[in-house]
């Protein structure tokens, strides 16, 4: 049975497994830290080019942030030293920024959350780098196209089911695997919160979308099978076979009548090319 509780105030904002409904305030709060964290992924566009590396990009985040008010919510987090994550290639998510330098024919995710004034705003974009296989920019296509039909399908009386049934059916439907090991998830003043927003599910199935839910999209696709493995870094995850994979992430609350995107790009940098 799913619990909801509404968020209050003077609500503690602890774990307990309740979704939790929020009000017009957090809906403000996520389009400030919604926005910053959107500004942050269209400022690097120009520096995603061959020869730089990931750490150059870490940095740049950072100082971004800083100077906007914001703190990076990776920075610290569960022992993590970086600003975001930046995952190259195979690697499906959490790639650790280091002095890797990125060549042509490279895509890269870049996952960023800013903190603001308490508040969580998380998305992640890909790049092309150079020039990339038209293999590799069809898969960044469809798994774009993945994220925005699983929000087509977030608002009231829709499930968590309805959400990852319109992603996995895409996806599948041009033969790619999505990706199970890893999820969205709530969001607001909590980094992670409930609900899990899994990428896979039948229709109808799942915790019932209402007014108020807060929550990242944010699926996972490979071009080969779903299946992955972690480094023994603890954070870096790639595939099991070494195909692409390739991510998109968005922030976003439910209304009374569909849902809102926290982290639409001011610049109008949705998916790549950017130019």
């Amino acid at each position: 049975m799913t619990e909801y509780v509404t968020v209050t105030s003077d609500a503690p904002m602890g774990r307990n497994g309740a979704i939790k409904l929020h009000g017009p305030d957090a809906f403000a709060g996520m389009h400030t830290a919604g926005k910053l964290a959107a500004e942050t992924l269209d400022m690097i566009v120009p520096h995603m080019v061959p020869g730089v590396t990931t750490a150059e990009i870490d940095a740049l985040i950072y100082a971004f942030i800083k100077s906007r008010g914001g703190v990076p919510a990776t920075l610290g987090y569960r022992g993590y030293t970086h600003s975001c994550c930046i995952s190259i290639n195979h690697v499906v998510c959490h790639g650790i920024p280091s002095e890797k330098t990125l060549k042509s024919g490279d895509i890269v995710n870049v996952d960023v959350t800013p903190i603001v004034d308490g508040w969580h705003g998380d998305s992640s974009r890909m790049y092309l780098i150079g020039d990339v296989p038209l293999k590799a920019r069809r898969l960044v296509d469809v798994t774009y196209e993945c994220l925005m039909l699983g929000i087509e399908q977030a608002k009231p009386g829709n499930t968590m089911g309805d959400v990852a049934h319109a992603i996995q059916s895409f996806a599948e439907s041009h033969r790619y695997g999505v990706v199970r090991d890893f999820c969205g998830h709530g969001l607001g003043r909590l980094f992670h919160d409930a609900p899990e927003v899994v990428h896979v599910g039948r229709p109808g199935t799942g915790p019932e979308l209402k007014p108020g839910m807060i929550f990242t999209i944010e699926p996972m696709i490979n071009i080969g099978r779903p299946d992955v493995k972690l480094l023994d870094d603890g954070w870096t995850a790639v595939t099991r076979d070494r195909s692409l994979s390739a991510q998109f992430e968005h922030s976003i609350g439910i209304t009374e009548d569909g849902c809102e995107i926290f982290t639409t790009s001011p610049a109008g940098l949705h998916k790549p090319p950017y130019a």
